[in-house]
């Protein structure tokens, strides 16, 4: 049986952790002298007094979380967040309409970067500070957040820990989970404020840096210059967020054992990074190529861009530094890919993931090599420990139910009258967490507002699955969940 009021009290309690970061985006409207302060703090007290009226209701439960509990609170957080956080959206006017709220609270909370405001720049400062911190607080997950913070407050952290981490493995770095949580958000933090420090080193004013900080490090994308980072044009902005995005699609359980242990040799002997850095590499060789060949860059500008947006679209950030819809269609099908793909399980970013790909991978070499040997034991093997087959089995369902969500969000939005590639790259990029797609119909300088309303609420709904690893969200729709055994 579902226990509701300990999900409540859970709820409410994070809901008094997002009022509170609504209070800095009340401070910052205040500091700029701008007219969002109002929206700020009518949305801070009705966000607080909803989370008391949460936490009242549960304030007897026993705090001890069940599996289907867990899987119902993690659902819930990112959806009710989400519902929270489009108010000042709604009381400032910046977006009138609700599906439009709501979906650009997903986008940002599920750190995919879809937007559908046209002119970004026209925004109080308050409003913009606000997109920024929503993708960094789901970076690395609402319910993990306060698992570092809070550890006392969710009982049965270890299932929360499960249903909401990414990746086929859930690696921890310490036994107790709560000191793991802690190192990773110190981790997080780190990057954050490293990256910030170089962008205002590079030029940037402090309000900025400190967004687009939070946005690279969270691998979300949100900008506050329509044109993203090419508003900039400064070489070195771009190679501090290209190293930025870099670190942050990492594994950040093996950015600690590299960094915090000083176990360098741990990234290179790690199969999942070997293949993240190898995609890299390559895709990076021919995009440069292409656009030396055939679009007329020069070397460095052709490397810079391609490593750019080849960095950006597989840790699945979507930050821009050129134009991608003017390059040659080959170029698509890579980045195409890379959006697939994804990086590293354990990072801030969204995708299939590198460590899929190498079961994968391997996989479908046992598969060859047990045609030649049919009487051979082949194990999957990643960095020496031997895959259970059941992992296997879940390995392959979650690709067929990757596939599948693509192809019938595809169906849904073709029936819209949105085109046959940016059906497919609009589906595949908010499964994955991307947001900008490709072609020039939709993308990086136009956003997603032109799309009807109930397409906008499937997306909605297909981000948060893409964020949650769909079995999370989809198990809830099963009838053996809601049943009482």
């Amino acid at each position: 049986m579902i226990n509701f009021r300990i999900i409540s009290k859970i709820i409410g309690s994070l809901l008094f952790i997002e009022a509170f970061f609504m209070t800095w985006c009340a401070a910052m409207a205040i500091y700029f002298h701008e007219d969002d302060q109002i929206a700020f703090l009518m949305s801070l007290l009705i966000t607080f007094g909803s989370g008391f009226l949460f936490l009242m209701w549960g304030r007897n439960a026993e705090n001890a979380l069940s599996r289907k509990d867990a899987y119902l609170l993690v659902t819930a957080v990112w959806a009710i967040f989400s519902v929270f956080g489009m108010f000042p959206f709604l009381i400032h006017g910046s977006i009138t309409n609700l599906t439009d709220a709501y979906f650009e609270t997903m986008s940002g909370f599920t750190t995919t970067g879809a937007s559908i405001i046209d002119d970004v720049e026209i925004l109080p400062h308050g409003i913009l500070f606000w997109r920024s911190l929503m993708q960094w607080i789901g970076g690395l997950g609402i319910v993990f957040f306060t698992i570092a913070i809070l550890p006392s407050l969710v009982g049965g952290s270890v299932k929360v820990f499960a249903a909401e981490a990414t990746g086929p493995v859930k690696a921890k770095m310490h036994p107790r989970l709560t000191t793991t949580a802690k190192w990773i958000w110190s981790i997080y933090l780190l990057l954050t404020l490293g990256c910030g420090i170089g962008f205002w080193l590079a030029g940037m004013n402090w309000f900025d840096a400190t967004n687009y900080s939070m946005t690279t490090t969270a691998t979300g994308g949100f900008s506050v210059h329509n044109d993203s980072l090419a508003y900039f044009h400064d070489p070195a902005i771009d190679y501090i967020a290209i190293a930025s995005q870099f670190l942050a699609g990492i594994n950040f359980t093996l950015l600690y054992a590299s960094i915090f242990k000083a176990k360098f040799s741990a990234l290179f002997q790690n199969s999942e990074f070997k293949l993240y850095i190898s995609l890299m590499l390559l895709s990076t060789a021919g995009i440069a190529t292409v656009l030396f060949l055939q679009s007329g860059y020069d070397w460095e500008p052709a490397i810079r861009s391609s490593l750019f947006h080849v960095v950006s679209f597989m840790t699945t950030t979507g930050l821009f530094n050129d134009d991608v819809a003017k390059w040659p269609h080959i170029t698509w099908i890579i980045l195409g890919a890379l959006m697939f793909v994804g990086a590293c399980a354990g990072s801030t970013s969204g995708g299939f993931k590198c460590i899929r790909a190498v079961m994968t991978l391997k996989t479908l070499r046992n598969n060859f090599r047990q045609i030649l040997h049919p009487n051979a034991v082949l194990p999957v093997k990643i960095n020496g420990q031997s895959i259970p087959q059941a992992r296997m089995v879940s390995l392959f369902a979650f690709f067929t139910l990757f596939v599948l969500m693509i192809l019938a969000t595809a169906a849904i939005m073709l029936l819209s009258g949105i085109d046959l590639i940016n059906s497919i790259v609009i589906a595949l990029s908010c499964v994955s967490n991307i947001g900008p797609s490709l072609s020039n119909d939709i993308g990086a300088n136009i956003t997603w507002s032109g799309m009807p309303d109930y397409v906008k609420w499937i997306l909605s709904l297909l981000m948060l699955m893409g964020r949650l690893e769909i079995m999370t969200v989809l198990v809830l729709f099963t009838r053996s969940f809601w049943k009482e055994n």
